[in-house]
């Protein structure tokens, strides 16, 4: 879960009306750390991160492996789940889109069977949609902004009938707009986790949500990972995870 352009900003749909603030600015709110891990974090400290007052991560991805278009299966995520579960942290699982592979439809399906789904055990948290830069490829994927609204939403309608939650969307301010005309398409259903790498603030927030669920902050977390602050309490977390 990287974006590359140092002025983006990162997305969650807001699904949950309570974690709206009334106001954008996340220092007038009670915040708490979290963070989120793939592969390419070896060695995460999952009992510090909670010693240190994290309490919650996001996995690539969820709960037995993490999912990459409809062939990648990353090689991590069940030890990372174990081991932020024994640790006592909320956790939820992501899908790194690629929706020039497939319709959004079957990539929510293929995350959902290998470990993306929700469960109401106050622990778990809806899985996330990180739709972002091509990593290899044209930036939006090749679709018009009609298109990638299209297929955003045929991924959030198939994980809302099969789990009854609506996803995180995670993205950033510059890629949301670029790619998807800065649609306000699911500012009423998805939390809205924003990437932007700042001590300032997340930045200008896209898509008509009011306010991100979750900032990512910084590329990186003493204990492992990306740095995300979540934009309320640890009773609104609970919240979230429970639904």
């Amino acid at each position: 879960m990287k974006f590359t352009p140092a002025a983006a900003a990162l997305l969650l749909c807001p699904a949950v009306a309570f974690a709206l603030p009334s106001s954008p600015r996340i220092e007038e709110r009670d915040t708490v750390q979290g963070f989120d891990i793939s592969h390419y974090q070896g060695n995460v400290n999952f009992q510090a991160a909670y010693n240190s007052g994290a309490r919650f991560v996001i996995i690539k991805a969820l709960p037995s492996q993490a999912t990459e278009g409809t062939s990648y299966i990353d090689s991590s995520f069940s030890s990372h789940y174990s081991g932020a579960t024994s640790a006592g942290l909320i956790r939820g699982g992501y899908h790194f889109a690629h929706p020039d592979s497939s319709s959004g439809a079957t990539q929510a399906n293929y995350f959902l069977a290998h470990g993306g789904g929700w469960s109401a055990d106050g622990i778990t948290l809806p899985g996330m949609l990180d739709i972002e830069y091509n990593p290899s490829g044209a930036t939006c994927y090749g679709l018009s902004q009609s298109a990638m609204v299209a297929w955003i939403q045929d991924f959030v309608n198939t994980y809302h009938g099969k789990t009854s939650r609506y996803p995180l969307i995670y993205s950033t301010n510059d890629w949301w707009t670029t790619c998807t005309g800065n649609t306000a398409a699911f500012h009423t259903t998805c939390p809205l986790v924003l990437a932007r790498y700042s001590s300032s603030g997340p930045g200008t927030i896209p898509g008509g949500w009011p306010y991100q669920t979750i900032w990512q902050n910084a590329d990186t977390y003493t204990y492992g990972g990306d740095s995300d602050i979540f934009n309320g309490g640890l009773t609104g977390l609970k919240k979230l995870a429970t639904g």
